[in-house]
C-alpha cells in the first residue's frame, strides 16, 4: 500500500511563520522523505521550525521546473513503498505556479492519497485583498518577456477580461516588476481596475487596486520582492 503525498506550504515573506497553519506543524515531525523545489532552502526551511530532529536523517530530492516526467516514478519509489513524502515548495503552495503537480499525478496513478496542507498563496491572497471578481478568475502565470508579445497578451487577456467579467492574474519575476507594472498601466485601457499586490505578508506589504488612469499618476518603487498583478475591465 502506497505512503500518502502531503503537499507543504513554504512562506511567501522571510519571517512570516504566522502563515503557516498548525496542521502543517504537526505533519512534517512523521515525513522523512522530500521532493524540493530548492534543496538548500528546504533544508533551512525546516531547520529553522525546530521540530524535524538532525537533518541528516531527512532524505530530500531536487524536485523542479527541469524536472523529467520520466523519472518522477524513481524520486517516488518512498511512496510506493508506504512511506510518507512531503512535496515542498519554494514559495507558497506546491502545485500552484509550481512544479508540484506531476508529483501529485503520479501519486493518484498509484492510488496513493494526497493530502493538501493549508498555507499562504499569493495568488488567492492577493485576489481575495484585490476586491476583483473573485468568482470568474484565470491565473496566466507570466507574460512574455518581449514587448510586443507582452502588450499584445495584455490586449488580449484585457478583451477576454471584458468579454466574461474575469479578472486576469500574473505573478512576474521580481527583477521586472517595474518594467511590467510600466507596461500594465501604458497598454490597459483608462478604466480597468488593475490591483499592485506586493511582498504579501511582509511587514511591508503593499496591495492596492485603482482604475489605471489614477495608476498613470503614481509612481512605484520596487525592490526585488514578488509581485502579483490582477486586472479587471468592467
Amino acid at each position: 500500500m502506497p505512503g500518502k503525498l502531503f503537499l507543504i506550504p513554504n512562506l511567501i515573506a522571510p519571517d512570516a511563520w504566522q502563515t503557516l497553519s498548525p496542521q502543517v506543524l504537526q505533519i512534517l515531525p512523521g515525513i522523512t522523505y522530500f521532493l524540493a523545489e530548492d534543496l538548500k532552502n528546504a533544508r533551512r526551511f525546516l531547520s529553522a521550525l525546530k521540530i524535524m530532529g538532525p537533518i541528516e536523517n531527512l532524505q530530500f530530492e531536487l524536485f523542479d521546473k527541469n524536472t523529467d516526467k520520466k523519472t518522477i516514478h524513481t524520486l517516488l519509489e518512498p511512496l510506493k513503498a508506504g512511506y510518507d513524502v512531503g512535496v515542498l515548495s519554494d514559495s507558497g503552495c506546491p502545485g500552484v505556479a509550481d512544479p508540484g503537480a506531476l508529483a501529485v499525478a503520479y501519486a493518484h496513478q498509484i492510488n496513493a492519497e494526497v493530502i493538501p496542507l493549508v498555507g499562504p498563496s499569493s495568488i488567492l491572497l492577493a485576489l481575495m485583498a484585490s476586491g476583483l471578481n473573485g468568482q470568474c478568475f484565470a491565473f496566466q502565470g507570466y507574460l512574455p518577456i518581449e514587448n510586443e508579445k507582452r502588450a499584445k497578451a495584455i490586449k488580449e487577456f484585457e478583451k477576454e477580461s471584458a468579454k466574461r467579467k474575469q479578472t486576469q492574474l500574473f505573478i512576474e519575476t521580481p527583477y521586472r516588476n517595474t518594467t511590467t507594472f510600466a507596461e500594465l498601466v501604458k497598454h490597459l485601457q483608462s478604466s480597468t481596475k488593475l490591483t499592485v499586490a506586493y511582498t504579501i505578508t511582509s511587514a511591508s506589504q503593499f496591495i492596492k487596486t485603482k482604475p489605471v488612469s489614477e495608476w498613470r499618476k503614481t509612481s512605484l518603487a520596487f525592490e526585488k520582492e514578488p509581485c502579483v498583478f490582477l486586472f479587471l475591465s468592467e
